[in-house]
């Protein structure tokens, strides 16, 4: 190989290996741009979460309840007295999952509004559900709800929302909802709430809460909250959103 050759073969070797190393650099530049890119957004998906799951976040509830008593289409109005508005609707079905997380996320928000005079809260439980076992376990637990007492009637609705069975899964039998009924702090019992429940003596209002929050409500899906007639059900979901929504109306 002549001398030329061979210094042009060096030129091109190192030519190539420059050109090698300036993919490398590139290589690394773009690594380290999506690095810190993914770092960015890391941070930004951990602050959404800490402020959401903030904001999500129960509340605790202070005090008593605010009274509460039955309407005589079967729903459950809690309020002080005097208090007529604003009026927030719960559309409920004991069987929806969605439902029991409502009540766990801002269960204790509805009680609040209603013991510091805010609102009058009215719950409207109703069976949604048309397929077996869901039908009948939503049927029972809706049956047993109105068999209890208005004034006894929000730790039995919140036991049952404790005790909601899986989806798909056959639940909410009558002696169950007759036992959770007698082990509260203030028991329910006696032989008219057992025969209510074991006899589903409520069965026909069942039906007619359930075509009240169908047609007049025009509910389509559970949980849907009401605010004067409005739909606020994403706001419900936030005990903050919640309590400002009412704030506004009020």
């Amino acid at each position: 190989m002549s001398k030329a050759t061979r210094d042009r073969t060096a030129r091109e070797k190192l030519a190539e290996e420059r050109r090698l190393q300036a993919q490398r650099d590139k290589q690394k530049r773009m690594l380290g741009a999506v690095g810190a890119a993914a770092a960015v957004i890391v941070v930004v998906v951990g602050v959404f979460v800490f402020v959401n799951s903030n904001r999500d976040k129960a509340e605790d509830f202070v005090g008593a309840l605010a009274p509460t008593s039955r309407a005589s289409d079967g729903s459950i109005v809690m309020a002080k007295a005097g208090v007529t508005s604003p009026v927030l609707e719960v559309f409920e079905d004991f069987q929806c999952p969605a439902c029991k997380n409502l009540e766990k996320t801002s269960g204790n928000t509805f009680k609040q509004l209603a013991a510091d005079g805010k609102a009058k809260v009215v719950y409207r439980p109703f069976r949604l559900f048309q397929q077996t076992p869901l039908k009948e376990n939503s049927e029972r637990a809706a049956n047993a709800a109105l068999c209890a007492p208005g004034d006894n009637w929000v730790p039995f609705h919140d036991k049952i929302y404790a005790e909601q069975p899986p989806e798909g899964k056959v639940g909410f039998s009558n002696s169950d909802l007759i036992s959770w009924a007698a082990g509260l702090s203030t028991p329910i019992t006696g032989d008219a709430f057992t025969q209510c429940v074991n006899g589903a003596e409520k069965s026909a209002q069942v039906q007619a809460m359930t075509d009240y929050a169908l047609k007049v409500g025009k509910v389509e899906s559970t949980p849907t909250v009401k605010l004067d007639g409005k739909d606020i059900t994403n706001d419900a979901f936030v005990p903050s959103d919640l309590k400002k929504a009412v704030a506004d109306a009020g």
